[in-house]
């Protein structure tokens, strides 16, 4: 712990220096990704807290790192010692970040930030909250940059071509798409600052980040040319050549300010501010037209072509597989009284592994059993490592990246005896499950008009959960991506066809259990009538539902017919790769009830 104190003192001296009286440190990268490099995780460096979400404010004799439930206990463990305080996001008497700066910093302090770790939209919202607390932000400071000796290097593995048979378009054939909106949006260059964006227009993929496939870099397009701005090191001979051939030229990564830097007068860029770091944008000249917009990778990404789409059922049904074995591993070795969340975290991802084109998992893997299921977004760690018992249940939420398609499932097991009120809450959870993957919907439906779906049986009995029922999932790509997803909240985004979604209510009893079922969708055509197109999802995850929590006196025969009807499918798709005893064990789980 001494050396944060040391760190903290560094930066501190650098802030007086400077005319600073607070700096704000968060956990993201200049590309607004989820998972970030090691190069760029400067809250863990400055703070010894290593949870992969928080954020870190300190003044010149204060500190505090503002984090949510997944990680109470460990920030707690971990900044003991260091003079930071802990700030709990969700609860009621927790302070927001400026609220806390207005009440310990003087009118008018300056507040620093690293330009390159917030997005525009960032820094516009942050710059209002502080002006309306008397605060001033001052976004150009780069501390730890000049304080953290032996910072690890940027990644310097190699990127690959992703071929065409898995992408399902060529990159010339994207670019083209592209320069289509551009045309439409009358605009001159577009800046492309997302990696998985970039991943995917140029059908490229790398290791710089763990759980997503990408690798660190930016891109420009305009109407005649592409530029992909990476370190040259990490471009093979190979690849150089196929992008070449695609239209794409290479410079090296942080060429691109200097390129930005450069533009025509009168020129109109094209960016997304949710996306694009603050440092790139204020080198856009004054004599240039922004045009903030939402990507339009963003959204032609999120349609699946046929190709993308076969691939995610291949890979539903290795990963299907994958879990059979997994759960027939689980039942065996039970009685053991030796398992832990973590031991059958590893385990799982063994037997992904086996599977041909297995590359990662696609997020960390929650385990949660009994209390830790509560935990929406928990992640087991030795100091949270809890044994299974066979009682209560055991929710796990995993996926995998092959490299024909990403998954994403949640099941909530029972490891024993069941109350009558957890049979009630896992059934009420199933039976919005099963209420959204039936449902038929007219063109132009958004996710947040089918949400209710799978929430009113919840609400008939006075229940309800907190996060989304359905975000988008890429393809070799981002578990976790939009424009679409089915929430409370409004979305724009209406729901088409080539769209993978999850589909995953739950109910969460605070320091008991929580339960989720999930299984990803994708939307697809159903019938067109006087009235006009409708829509339905097909259910791609393949793996059997726990009929041992369910009180089936809830299920209508429509609900019951589903499950019948998934489990059929389940053992259908799987059975002719697995063993014989295997078989035998699926074909009883998926039973017709």
């Amino acid at each position: 712990m001494s050396e944060i104190i040391v760190r903290l003192s560094a930066l501190r001296q650098m802030m007086r220096e400077k005319g600073i009286a607070a700096t704000i440190i968060p956990s993201t990268d200049p590309h607004a990704s989820e998972y970030v490099a090691d190069y760029w995780k400067e809250r863990a460096w400055i703070s010894g807290f290593t949870g992969s979400a928080g954020t870190v404010v300190i003044t010149l004799d204060k500190a505090g790192l503002w984090t949510d439930s997944r990680y109470f206990l460990q920030a707690d463990q971990q900044l003991t010692g260091s003079g930071i305080a802990l700030f709990k996001e969700g609860v009621t008497s927790t302070p927001s970040m400026t609220t806390w700066l207005a009440q310990v910093l003087p009118p008018q302090s300056n507040v620093s930030i690293n330009p390159l770790l917030f997005s525009v939209s960032m820094v516009e919202s942050l710059r209002n909250e502080l002006v309306n607390n008397g605060l001033v932000l001052r976004p150009e400071f780069d501390f730890i940059g000049k304080i953290w000796t032996n910072r690890p290097a940027l990644p310097a593995d190699t990127i690959f071509n992703y071929d065409v048979k898995f992408s399902g378009k060529a990159t010339q054939d994207k670019i083209a798409a592209i320069r289509q909106e551009m045309q439409h949006k009358k605009v001159d260059r577009y800046l492309v600052t997302s990696l998985d964006e970039i991943a995917w227009l140029f059908n490229i993929r790398g290791n710089d980040v763990a759980y997503v496939p990408v690798a660190i870099a930016y891109a420009a397009i305009d109407a005649k040319t592409a530029t992909l701005f990476v370190n040259p090191q990490k471009v093979s001979l190979h690849v150089a050549d196929m992008l070449s051939e695609e239209g794409v030229s290479i410079q090296p990564y942080n060429a691109v300010f200097d390129y930005v830097s450069h533009l025509h007068v009168g020129e109109k860029i094209l960016l997304d501010k949710a996306k694009t770091n603050y440092a790139l944008f204020q080198e856009i000249p004054a004599h240039c037209q922004v045009v903030a917009a939402q990507s339009p990778v963003f959204y032609l990404k999120s349609i699946k072509n046929e190709v993308e789409l076969n691939g995610t059922r291949e890979a539903m049904i290795k990963d299907g597989v994958a879990l059979t074995r997994f759960f027939m591993w689980l039942e065996k070795e039970m009685p053991s009284g030796k398992l832990s969340e973590l031991s059958i975290d590893k385990q799982l991802r063994d037997f992904r592994a086996e599977q041909p084109l297995f590359k990662d998992e696609s997020f960390g893997t929650i385990a949660g059993y009994k209390e830790h299921g509560a935990i929406v977004h928990y992640s087991a760690s030795p100091e949270s490592n809890a044994m299974l018992q066979p009682e209560s249940f055991l929710l796990l939420d995993s996926g995998a990246q092959y490299l024909d398609g990403t998954t994403d499932i949640t099941r909530t097991v029972a490891l024993g005896p069941l109350s009558e009120r957890q049979k009630q809450d896992y059934t009420l959870v199933l039976k919005g499950h099963i209420a959204l993957a039936k449902a038929k919907f007219p063109v132009s439906t958004r996710g947040s008009q089918l949400d209710i779906l799978a929430r009113k049986a919840l609400w008939d009995r006075g229940m309800n959960y907190g996060h989304g029922t359905g975000h988008g999932v890429g393809h070799f790509l981002s578990v976790h991506e939009g424009p679409q997803s089915i929430r409370m909240d409004e979305n724009s985004t209406t729901l088409v066809p080539g769209m993978v979604l999850s589909n995953e209510p739950g109910l969460y009893r605070a320091g008991e259990y929580g339960i989720r079922t999930e299984n990803l969708v994708t939307v697809v055509e159903s019938e067109s009538t006087e009235f006009g197109m409708f829509y339905q999802f097909e259910t791609l995850t393949l793996c059997p539902i726990d009929v041992k929590a369910i009180d089936f006196s809830l299920l209508t025969s429509e609900e019951m017919a589903w499950l019948n009807d998934y489990h059929q499918m389940v053992y259908d798709r799987l059975s002719p790769r697995l063993t014989a005893e295997e078989k035998e064990w699926l074909r009883h789980q998926c039973k017709v009830i």
